[in-house]
């Protein structure tokens, strides 16, 4: 477990990594976009294009980073209740049903990302297949990052605080 814990760590760092840069390009070619138009009066048409898939990479890349640390597979609520075995099946559940949604879409993704690969992205030239692209690789990772949060999850859930009676 240690192995695949430091190759968890790097290569979910390193989507974090790229997340956050991605991040920081939208941010820049948002701003950057917003002085050429109303302070240089020269509205860049790639600039807009450019924010948009760098939004959608952070998104896809993002999810992975979400599941990865559980944080979007909770049900919270039925989970609370549950004790034992039922709520580790519940976990099981869960995992399964996410881990093959993510490998659905990122199958279709593929799909969809091979088909418009000679269609160029207005503003850029460049194939669209670039921005289409952060669906399948982030499905995937998603996927993975199910996994891995599934099995490295202790066998025996913590439980968490009981909610106030009503």
């Amino acid at each position: 477990m240690p192995a695949l814990q430091a190759i968890d760590r790097a290569l979910f760092g390193l989507v974090s990594f790229l997340a956050q840069l991605l991040l920081w390009l939208a941010v820049a070619m948002g701003f950057f976009q917003v002085v050429a138009r109303f302070v240089l009066h020269s509205p860049l048409d790639w600039s807009e294009v450019l924010t948009r898939a760098a939004i959608i990479w952070v998104v896809m890349l993002g999810t992975a980073l979400a599941f990865r640390s559980g944080t979007a597979i909770a049900v919270q609520f039925l989970h609370s209740r549950l004790r034992g075995p039922a709520r580790r099946w519940l976990e099981h559940f869960i995992g399964a049903t996410c881990v093959g949604f993510l490998l659905f879409l990122a199958w279709i993704g593929a799909q969809i990302t091979y088909r418009v690969r000679f269609q160029s992205l207005a503003g850029l030239e460049i194939s669209i297949s670039w921005v289409y692209l952060a669906i399948p690789v982030g499905a995937a990772l998603s996927a993975l990052a199910v996994l891995l949060h599934w099995l490295m999850a202790p066998q025996a859930s913590p439980t968490p605080a009981e909610p106030a009676p009503l």
